[in-house]
Formats: structure tokens, sequence, C-alpha cells
């Protein structure tokens, strides 16, 4: 097992990745797809969020990441990301992003995504 494997496995585990591919696979049938964030990522000394809705393989093994992203720059937007991309951030002290522990979903990511606007910051 390679370490990056072994951080996947650890900021998202298997539960959550199954979720976030079969969330994956029903946006590509359903055009107006809106779920509920699977996962919340974050820079602990930082102000970067992530809440992702879904994730797509990719044949590198890499995963390909959809939700809301905001990089602490107060502009909040919806998009994809390398989850690879997001395991190499590192926030103001240099610790990696975290996985929210405690996040509970309470709204469809569009109710976040119009939040995060107005506010210009991920509010959950």
């Amino acid at each position: 097992m390679t370490r990056r494997f072994a951080r996947t496995e650890t900021l998202i585990p298997d539960d959550l990745r199954a979720a976030l591919i079969a969330n994956g696979r029903a946006s590509e049938e359903h055009e107006d797809f809106d779920p509920r964030p699977v996962v919340k990522l974050f820079t602990p000394d930082g102000s970067a969020t992530w809440l992702i809705t879904e994730a797509h393989e990719e044949p590198d093994g890499n995963m390909r990441l959809f939700g809301l992203m905001d990089l602490g720059f107060g502009s909040p937007e919806l998009g994809y990301a390398m989850l690879s991309e997001i395991e190499e951030v590192r926030g103001g002290l240099g610790l990696p992003v975290e996985r929210d522990l405690h996040f509970k979903p309470e709204y469809r990511l569009s109710h976040y995504a119009r939040m995060a606007r107005h506010a210009g910051t991920i509010v959950t």
C-alpha cells in the first residue's frame, strides 16, 4: 500500500467513498441531481473548505471530486478537484486537510452554494 493510498483511505473512508461514487453515477443519469454533501473537508489551520457531493474514479486510480469549494479567497464556487490535489494542500502552519467528523448536512448542495455566494464563504 502506498502512502497516498493510506492517506486517501483516512481522508475518505470506504463507506463515504462508495456514497460519493454512487452520487457520481446518479449525477450522470439525472441532470437535476442535487444531493446533500457527503463529506466536508477543511484546513484546520487555514480557511479552505470543500463540501463534496460526488466522485468519479479516474483510470490512474485518482478520484475527481465535485462539490462546493472555497480556498479562502472569498469566492466559493461549484466545481471539480482531484483528491490527490486536495491531499497536497497545507494551511498556514503546514497541517494537512482533514475531514470534519461531525459534519451533518442539513441542506442540498444548491442551498449551500447560495448561502456561500451571499456570505463569501462556505457556511455549515
